[in-house]
């Protein structure tokens, strides 16, 4: 399984480790590297295993979801976090994602609809369910992002598309002849000028705004 989604499973609750790990490793490219308990222990877990995805809870004892999230993104680690929850308010997604995750679903999702999500992220989409997705757009909307669409540049517009594609800014770079250096600076002012916090947010702003391919 060398070319396997590598896999780490972070939740409280043994029994929906070993639910998720039960259904997962029926996948013929979806291995699941390691479990943990808390954030604290999935961060450790991170760096130790390298997985390409992780699913992580949100309520968690100790150290949840968010705080796991924040110290990932610290550390800058590659991996796509995917937020599996049965927490649906705002007050939980929107911090989540503002922390860095990739995706948000329920636990309630279909199993092959959760193998789907986690070929998703490891591709480099931003995924969400639809509730999840209308709760940061109005959030994004109440912000002064909308009004600023005029000040983007053509090449910022093209950054904005490729991100709402779901690249990274190493194929951004591949695609428009451009230093990897160069798109961060892009991205950078996209973020600026539009008054969001994060490339979850730009993304979904795209894809309200038509800037999508």
């Amino acid at each position: 399984m060398a070319d396997a989604i590598k896999v780490l499973l972070v939740d409280d609750h043994q029994v929906v480790r070993r639910g998720l790990r039960t259904f997962l490793e029926v996948q013929d490219d979806i291995e699941v590297v390691g479990e943990a308990a808390d954030g604290a222990e999935g961060v450790a877990l991170a760096g130790e295993l390298q997985p390409d995805v992780i699913l992580m809870d949100v309520k968690m004892p100790g150290t949840d979801g968010v705080e796991a999230l924040r110290r990932l993104r610290e550390l800058d680690h590659r991996a796509r976090v995917l937020v599996v929850t049965s927490f649906t308010e705002q007050r939980t997604v929107i911090p989540a994602l503002r922390a860095g995750a990739a995706g948000y679903v329920y636990k309630d999702i279909d199993p092959d609809a959760l193998a789907g999500a986690i070929r998703s992220v490891h591709a480099g989409h931003v995924l969400l369910q639809p509730e999840v997705a209308g709760a940061l757009l109005s959030q994004e909307e109440s912000g002064s992002g909308a009004g600023r669409a005029g000040s983007l540049t053509e090449r910022e517009r093209e950054v904005l598309g490729l991100i709402a594609d779901g690249r990274a800014n190493r194929e951004i770079a591949r695609a428009l002849v451009l230093s990897e250096k160069t798109v961060k600076t892009h991205v950078s002012n996209i973020l600026m000028k539009l008054d969001l916090a994060d490339r979850t947010q730009a993304a979904l702003w795209a894809v309200r705004h038509g800037l999508s391919g």
